[in-house]
């Protein structure tokens, strides 16, 4: 069982230069009535697994605080948070006497730093001391290991580093024999295998206030959604869709065959990522996202078709030189995407043929909290995992004037996205998706101001030749449909005079006092 008793959570973020750290407090005493009080006492505290009884009782009693899986194990290595230190009998941390004059590290650096080793120099320094056993021994250093040597796949065996022994020599027998250091407390390592293993709370997503809409007319989603850069939920979409009836596991590893796909930076079967799928348990399980999946397997591109909504699809003039725009995503439970702007300022739309995924979207103009993108738009700093953003910055929108906009969006049912909207999105269960991104008469403006910023280099995605598309494709549209560019400058114009329009009432209204101002 885990030994910290509460934990007091701050966030730690991708690209960041300052280290977060977990504040925590652990009591002595063991019984629920006291662990109960102490939560009174202390306001946004998580607490492990009590006996299978007590966690029933508890859950029953207490609302609005973490649970662990059920399938959720102690540290393998019994780290814990750092704030347990104080309330031990020991006033060591064997963290910092394994380490001799590394300690003054930061856990964060260190991983850093240890992550330029190979696997066989991460095996001898690991029997150097506890300490470094511990750190050595951190899965996210097997991960990228597996991922640098096994580009064309890989076996998962478990565990990362066992997936890395195995991918050289695969009758070697791997005995699980992992050494619990006692004393050990680093905030770092243990937050994430906390957000590895947290269930998601029913608040985090039980608010729904998306706009839900079946059978309308195409005009009628132009006209109240697309033209206002607006987000809906389309029910109904996919019943005549083939993959609704066919796409189950046993379907998809049949046709798929041998065929590899995009998984991170390495391609694998089908099969086999199911068989990582199935045993993971990592803070951030990679997701199958790949973009030629329909020229690799023909017959996934004909079980699908898209919604008359987003029947236009202007790219489609550059043939076989557009940028990547369609994707077949399958994840697991906890897998997703973290904050962001879907590519080259595209709207998009996002099918669910299993499972179900938790959306959060932010308009353009609001940036979420705990996300930070660089001034030119290349880069965006944000929480290491999707549920380590809701643990610490979720909660914070309930009191925003611009809230987000929020749902699940389950099996049959199409999200549309539009162009500049910021969203994060978890599967709450192993599912498969299809999504798509286009550009149509609404955003096609958007799209070609982007393409032709100075950094286009860095921001433009899904081609080759980033530098050269806005031209590119401004000409192909100007032969497919001459005047189609202008006519939206026309129409654009306009609009914007509309909304610059002074009324009668403005007219006569004071705009510093607010009162009504005459003259004679």
């Amino acid at each position: 069982m885990l030994s910290s008793k509460n934990l007091w959570v701050k966030a730690r973020s991708k690209k960041s230069k300052q280290s977060h750290l977990i504040r925590s407090k652990r009591l002595n005493s063991t019984t629920k009535k006291q662990k109960l009080e102490f939560k009174k006492q202390a306001a946004g505290v998580a607490l492990p697994p009590l006996s299978l009884t007590e966690e029933e009782e508890y859950e029953q009693t207490e609302e609005g605080k973490f649970s662990l899986k059920n399938s959720a194990q102690s540290h393998s290595h019994g780290v814990q948070p750092l704030g347990n230190l104080y309330f031990s009998s020991s006033p060591t941390n064997s963290r910092n006497t394994g380490l001799g004059n590394l300690q003054i590290l930061t856990d964060e650096l260190l991983l850093e730093i240890l992550a330029f080793l190979t696997g066989t120099q991460l095996g001898v320094l690991s029997t150097v001391s506890k300490s470094f056993y511990v750190f050595c021994n951190q899965e996210p250093l097997w991960r990228s290991l597996v991922l640098d040597t096994c580009q064309n796949g890989f076996l998962y065996n478990g565990t990362w580093k066992n997936t890395f022994v195995s991918s050289y020599n695969c009758s070697f027998k791997i005995v699980s024999c992992g050494v619990r250091v006692r004393d050990f407390y680093s905030d770092y390592l243990f937050q994430s295998w906390l957000c590895a293993n947290l269930e998601m709370k029913p608040e985090w997503v039980e608010r729904d206030n998306i706009v839900r809409r079946r059978g309308i007319s195409v005009d009628e989603f132009i006209s109240s959604f697309e033209e206002l850069n607006k987000p809906v939920l389309l029910e109904g979409c996919l019943d005549k869709w083939p993959a609704m009836e066919k796409w189950d596991r046993e379907y998809l590893v049949k046709v798929c065959g041998d065929a590899q796909f995009s998984v991170g930076p390495v391609q694998m079967k089908l099969e086999d990522y199911f068989r990582y799928s199935d045993q993971v348990k990592e803070e951030r399980p990679l997701y199958l996202f790949d973009p030629k999946f329909a020229e690799k397997v023909p017959q996934l591109g004909m079980d699908y078709g898209v919604p008359e909504y987003f029947s236009e699809d202007l790219f489609s003039v550059l043939g076989s030189e557009r940028p990547d725009y369609r994707w077949i995503i399958i994840g697991p439970a906890g897998s997703g995407s973290s904050f962001h702007i879907d590519p080259n300022s595209t709207s998009a739309w996002n099918a669910v043929v299993r499972g179900s995924k938790k959306w959060v979207l932010f308009p353009p103009d609001v940036v979420p909290p705990g996300v930070y993108p660089s001034p030119d738009g290349a880069e965006v700093a944000c929480p290491v995992s999707i549920v380590e953003w809701f643990m610490n910055f979720y909660s914070a929108t309930k009191n925003w004037e611009k809230r987000p906009i929020e749902c699940v969006c389950k099996a049959g049912e199409v999200i549309f996205v539009p162009n500049g909207w910021w969203h994060l999105v978890i599967n709450l269960e192993d599912s498969v998706a299809i999504t798509q991104n286009f550009a149509s008469r609404r955003n096609l403006l958007n799209v070609l101001d982007f393409l032709k910023r100075p950094n286009a280099s860095s921001l433009v995605s899904g081609t080759r030749d980033r530098v050269n598309l806005h031209d590119k494709f401004r000409n192909a549209i100007n032969t497919a449909l001459p005047g189609t560019i202008d006519e939206l400058k026309v129409k654009a114009e306009e609009k914007e005079k509309q909304a610059k329009k002074v009324s009668f009432w403005e007219t006569v209204t004071d705009s510093k006092v607010g009162a009504f101002k005459f003259s004679f």
